[in-house]
């Protein structure tokens, strides 16, 4: 069932060049079914990783990237948008355009040096400056290990900023029995996140009562 217009989340979802490709891919699946409407960006180094990680292989250009990715998530038309990585009148660029928490998944080390710094040479980079500025929900989820003292220090940067600093680090309470599973524990936290309801993985507690 489509969703109400007034009723329609938009969410802007950016991946870059860390591996964990798969978390970023999900993500965008789960906010599709859930009738979202999605600004995605993706930059040239997270299109090689995909490429590396996944069978999804996005062209460069962001109508054939559109088209690769509808196809992937099932989404609708006008439920994805695809915007280039200098594309200035995208409206996460701006403080002014609609208000959208932004998740950057993954995030790269790079990524988060230039958020915690304000530097602003892509739309990515722009987009997370917006959210950090407005005061708008940051998610980062970064995948590096092990961390140097910079990427410690960015990320604490970042959350006293505001940013949700979530690692690409999934648990195993809940007895994961694939690769899949592991993907939705990090996908799950997400959605929690973002206010959205998942059913990818228990709560904590869940199915442990008589």
């Amino acid at each position: 069932m489509v969703a109400d217009a007034a009723e329609t989340r938009v969410i802007n979802l950016a991946m870059t060049g860390a591996s964990g490709a798969q978390y970023g891919l999900r993500l965008l699946q789960c906010l599709v079914s859930q009738e979202c409407r999605v600004n995605v960006m993706v930059s040239k180094a997270a299109r090689v990783v995909l490429a590396t990680e996944t069978e999804v292989h996005l062209p460069a250009s962001t109508t054939g990237a559109l088209k690769v990715l509808q196809e992937y998530t099932g989404a609708r038309d006008g439920q994805l948008t695809v915007f280039g990585h200098e594309d200035w009148f995208a409206p996460p660029a701006s403080g002014s355009g609609e208000k959208a928490p932004l998740v950057i998944c993954p995030c790269s080390t790079g990524s988060l040096s230039a958020l915690a710094t304000g530097a602003s040479n892509n739309l990515i980079e722009r987009a997370g400056d917006v959210a950090l500025k407005e005061r708008r929900p940051l998610i980062l989820v970064p995948r590096e290990a092990p961390y140097s003292e910079v990427h410690l220090e960015n990320m604490l940067k970042l959350t006293r900023m505001g940013a949700v600093i979530m690692p690409a680090s999934p648990g195993f309470y809940h007895n994961p029995a694939s690769v899949d599973d592991l993907v939705d524990f990090i996908v799950a936290r997400l959605l929690d996140h973002l206010g959205l309801p998942q059913a990818l993985v228990p709560r904590w507690g869940e199915g442990k009562q008589e």
